[in-house]
């Protein structure tokens, strides 16, 4: 198992953690890491793009003219697509972007997430993030000390004082453990973690 220094806000060593190697030093898949984020992007979109058909358009339900003698195609509708005002030819409809993806292969690639910070040394423990009250400013010192742009800062729990006082920091996150995932994890240059956090990831990605 690898071991990493754990260090406090200070950045004074506060003891050392052992990594588990099946989460955070196991085989880079990048495969799997390009399947997962496809598929953190597509759940994402909304898919209500919407157009009338020319069954839905209001109106036209009279001949526009007379079939024969006039000189011009003949039309059955006004509402034909190739119509001002009629409706759209295979159109977009409202439909679901989201596609399936086994259990096992999320967690093979956030392992290989984790695994592609901790590689890059861009990985960082925490023995806790424990702030007196909500400060955006002392917690921006607290990055500024350990030299962290661009960060993804995971918590075990909820603590509204960490939360609220990195949510106007630029390109700074706070999730909850149980929120961990693949695309914040590689969008991010930077991974913090508290001790806890540790213990809660290898907990729920080890079984």
């Amino acid at each position: 198992m690898a071991t990493v220094t754990v260090y406090d806000l200070e950045k004074k060593q506060a003891g050392e953690c052992e990594l588990s190697d099946e989460v955070f030093n196991t085989e880079v898949k990048r495969f799997l890491l390009h399947d997962m984020v496809r598929y953190q992007l597509a759940a994402r979109r909304q898919g209500t793009a919407a157009v009338k058909s020319r069954g839905k358009v209001a109106g036209g339900g009279k001949k526009p003219f007379k079939q024969k003698g006039t000189g011009n195609a003949r039309q059955g509708t006004i509402r034909a697509p190739h119509f001002v005002g009629g409706g759209v030819a295979f159109g977009p409809q409202p439909r679901s972007y989201v596609f399936k993806l086994n259990r096992k292969v999320k967690k093979s690639a956030l392992c290989s997430a984790l695994s592609v910070r901790f590689q890059a040394e861009k990985l960082t423990v925490l023995k806790d993030i424990e702030l007196e009250s909500v400060n955006t400013k002392a917690f921006a010192e607290v990055l500024k000390r350990f030299e962290l742009e661009g960060t993804l800062i995971v918590i075990d729990q909820a603590d509204p004082k960490v939360e609220l006082s990195a949510r106007n920091l630029k390109h700074v996150k706070v999730l909850r453990a149980d929120g961990v995932n693949v695309y914040d994890v590689l969008k991010y240059p930077n991974l913090v973690l508290t001790a806890a956090a540790v213990s809660q990831i290898e907990g729920a990605l080890e079984r």
